[in-house]
């Protein structure tokens, strides 16, 4: 995170119904108001005051670590996350509760919506899209889901992903049916058409500025009627999910990010006991890979110095992660797209749980 030093100047006012919100006005009133201590480093943080609505912040209010006890705990959680670390594990390596790992994890992946939406609005849409689902379960396997998954080919920039609520399916006994049966009698069945609504959010925020657009994919059926819905003209390209998976498969970019995200998440390791609890959570931890993948990893392991957001002119260097904690983004500055909004604000429901929690803290991001 980013140290304050003597003669700072905080980049714009925090509160959303300011004037100076925004950051554009040069000449923004606001006065030093002494300073406030704390156990952890830095010990000093010094206190301000906007003059023109009078809102009292510190330069703590910019940090990715606002309002937290622990803020040194940031950075190695989100190490840890992308290195396939559960969350309890993270708990007991880190000597903390594991209910701050769930939280601060929940917040990294606010952050890192917030940071590829920011990107996204910056990115040209060039070459080839590859498109895919990739399949994991919330709660239970009688709850799977798809992580609706959007990759640049030319660069292996991860560009988007959706998600779209599953019913089981596949090879069962006849308890198990009977037990899909009572679950869906209680909790309703999901929409046999997510796949295609999830899909359809997904090149639409992909193609919004784009005329005409490639786009790969496998033979999956709720594909064609959403790349239809699109107002761009699409060249839809499809490869069978049955082809073989090496670098001559016109999909490998996407089953390369499969192959990542089972390798980097611990929720989608195969016979885990540490899958996700609830879908809201996945999304997060997706989110932060997201970030991870294309501005902290190499593009290639044995290959040049170079990541996918430095192919595609996004980024002048690798990044480390306290380098993209650097400081934090404020939702009122940046747009999010569809359903990102709703991943932001944790609306995301897992049926099978009594309580859900969103996030409707007021300062605090």
């Amino acid at each position: 995170m980013e140290t304050r030093r003597a003669g700072w100047r905080p980049p714009h006012c925090p509160n959303p119904n300011c004037h100076y919100h925004t950051g554009f006005s040069v000449h923004w009133p606001f006065k030093r108001k002494g300073y406030f201590t704390r156990a952890c480093t830095p010990h000093r943080i010094q206190r301000f005051t906007c003059l023109a609505c009078g809102r009292h912040f510190s330069s703590q209010t910019f940090s990715v670590t606002y309002w937290q006890k622990r803020p040194g705990l940031i950075v190695p959680i989100a190490s840890s996350v992308v290195g396939c670390m559960a969350n309890r594990q993270m708990a007991r390596a880190l000597g903390c509760a594991h209910s701050t790992v769930t939280h601060q994890v929940a917040r990294l992946g606010r952050h890192c919506l917030l940071w590829q939406a920011r990107e996204l609005r910056r990115l040209t849409i060039e070459g080839d899209v590859v498109v895919d689902g990739f399949e994991g379960f919330e709660w239970s396997q009688y709850h799977p889901f798809h992580h609706n998954m959007a990759v640049d080919v030319n660069s292996g920039y991860f560009l988007f992903h959706t998600d779209s609520p599953l019913r089981r399916k596949g090879r069962m006994t006849e308890t198990q049916k009977r037990r899909r049966c009572e679950i869906e009698a209680q909790l309703g069945r999901p929409d046999p058409q997510a796949v295609r609504h999830g899909m359809r959010h997904l090149l639409e925020t992909v193609t919004k500025n784009v005329d005409t657009l490639t786009v790969r994919s496998d033979d999956h059926k709720a594909y064609p009627p959403a790349i239809r819905s699109l107002r761009c003209k699409v060249h839809h390209l499809v490869t069978s999910s049955k082809a073989h998976r090496d670098r001559r498969n016109p999909l490998w970019e996407i089953n390369l990010l499969d192959l990542m995200t089972r390798h980097s998440l611990a929720i989608h390791k195969r016979e885990t006991i540490a899958w996700a609890k609830r879908r809201q959570a996945a999304i997060e931890k997706v989110a932060i890979l997201q970030a991870w993948r294309n501005y902290c990893k190499r593009r290639w392991e044995n290959g040049p110095a170079e990541s996918s957001a430095m192919i595609k002119g996004l980024a002048d260097r690798i990044l480390t992660v306290k380098e993209l904690l650097a400081r934090r983004l404020f939702r009122s500055h940046i747009h999010l797209p569809t359903p990102w909004d709703d991943y932001y604000d944790r609306l995301v429901e897992t049926p099978a749980l009594g309580v859900n929690r969103m996030h409707t803290l007021t300062y605090a991001y």
